[in-house]
């Protein structure tokens, strides 16, 4: 008797593991019946508090609310940085990052990635008059960009011998440049054109220079998750054949917008 509890124990055990081994992560996203995603909340205008409603808006915010209304499930979301967002999808605090993160082979090692959904390039953001137009004019001088990001390393490859100082977000590179603690900033153009145009004298900034890198944003996913990256993948090519993103590119970057890009590239689309 005592045996058949013990062997009865044994296969309970083995059962358990089997079903955490087998979790999807795309049916647990159902049957929550939510779709936790980590977003930025400083970056204009993919991620941020607006100031008249005091509401999270924002070009990834629309994303997200678009592949949660494709699974059938709400929306939940949760402040990121470049400097803490694998780590949280890493760890399970969200199912998705949304967060202006470029796709590179190096994340792949701890992280998946979405289709690209955005399409962008690292530039230099400099006060006007500055004289300075590319990298090649920062020699010796002090940058500043974000944690955790790709701009760290692309400014150090175009421009070794400049020093750059790391903040916790973008707003506070920018904060530094105002207060002549960095010669520039440097991050993506659209990041870059978020912080010239929210700011209260937008003519005083200007964004010089060619694309120091290209700058394809992916959304980052669980590891080896493939029918949830399958899901939402299908979601951002529905997105984009329906007109669906055009819609919500045009809210944030048309010609009628205080950030206006013109939508240049194509979305892989799957037959």
């Amino acid at each position: 008797m005592r045996r058949l509890s013990i062997m009865v124990a044994m296969v309970l055990a083995m059962a358990l593991c089997a079903s955490t081994a087998f979790a999807d992560k795309l049916q647990e996203v159902k049957d929550r019946g939510v779709l936790i995603c980590g977003v930025k909340d400083a970056v204009v205008p993919f991620g941020y508090i607006d100031e008249t409603t005091k509401k999270l808006v924002g070009m990834d915010i629309d994303v997200c609310n678009y592949i949660a209304k494709q699974l059938g499930v709400k929306t939940e979301f949760k402040p990121v940085t470049s400097s803490t967002r694998i780590a949280m999808l890493a760890q399970g605090s969200i199912d998705l990052a949304a967060a202006t993160m470029t796709h590179k082979i190096a994340r792949d090692d701890t992280i998946d990635f979405s289709i690209t959904y955005f399409m962008d390039g690292q530039k230099l953001l400099v006060k006007k008059g500055s004289g300075i137009k590319s990298a090649a004019d920062l020699k010796g001088q002090k940058i500043g960009t974000a944690k955790g990001s790709t701009s760290e390393q692309n400014i150090l490859a175009a421009q070794p011998d400049c020093k750059v100082l790391s903040f916790e977000g973008y707003p506070q590179a920018f904060l530094a440049l105002k207060q002549g603690k960095v010669k520039a900033v440097t991050t993506d153009s659209t990041i870059l054109l978020g912080l010239k145009n929210s700011d209260p004298n937008p003519s005083n900034w200007e964004i010089v220079g060619d694309f120091i890198s290209p700058e394809p944003y992916g959304l980052g996913l669980p590891e080896n998750e493939s029918n949830f990256r399958d899901a939402v993948n299908f979601a951002l090519i529905e997105m984009w054949k329906s007109g669906d993103y055009k819609k919500i590119y045009d809210r944030w970057f048309g010609a009628d917008t205080k950030y206006a890009l013109p939508l240049t590239w194509q979305m892989e689309i799957w037959p």
